[in-house]
Parts: structure tokens; sequence; C-alpha cells
């Protein structure tokens, strides 16, 4: 495991970041393929909840609150904020590409 410094913290942010726009774009795209179009986050985090590709549907609109956070960090405190959320969405990002997996293999 690292050590925690600003230039690690900073980089997992980023790292997040990465993640979750990858990760709604996966459901938009799964979406459409199911004839459904969404066209933001929330919409395609709530078409995911609906395929039951995510399961923890507040748990991803509080990831929504923390992208939009770590966009305009320009504060430490919220930098720390932010980075200590990073294990728990950790675990939803997992869990959706189980998921998907899963769903894609019954196609």
């Amino acid at each position: 495991m690292l050590t925690k410094t600003d230039i690690t913290r900073d980089s997992a942010i980023k790292r997040f970041e990465l993640c979750f726009d990858l990760s709604w774009k996966l459901l938009k795209h799964y979406a459409a393929h199911e004839s459904i179009i969404c066209n933001s986050p929330r919409a395609c985090m709530k078409a995911g909840f609906q395929f039951h590709l995510i399961d923890d549907d507040l748990g991803w609109l509080n990831m929504i609150e923390d992208r939009n956070k770590s966009v305009h960090i320009y504060d430490e405190a919220l930098a720390e904020e932010v980075f200590q959320t990073l294990s728990n969405h950790l675990e939803r990002f997992q869990k959706l590409i189980s998921q998907y997996q899963k769903s894609v293999s019954e196609i």
C-alpha cells in the first residue's frame, strides 16, 4: 500500500472521476441496448437500478455528488472528504462490473 500523500490522494480522486465517467457511460450504452435513452449520470443510474446492474441507488446518487465536488476541488478539506469516500465507491464499481458481466453473458 502506498503512503498517503497529496499526490496519491489527488491521483486516487482523478482515477475515481475516470471510473465514474466510464461507469455512467457503460450504463448509458446498456440502457440504449434496452431501448432506453438516458443522457445524464443521474438518469443512467436510475436505468442501471431498473436493470438490476446497480443495487445501491442512494450510494450511486452520493457518488454523483462526490464526482461533482471532485471536479472543482480547490480546498484541502474537500479533497480529504472526497478521498474518504473512495473505498465505498470502489465496492460499487466492482459490483457494477460483476452485474454487467453476468448480464451480458446471459444475452
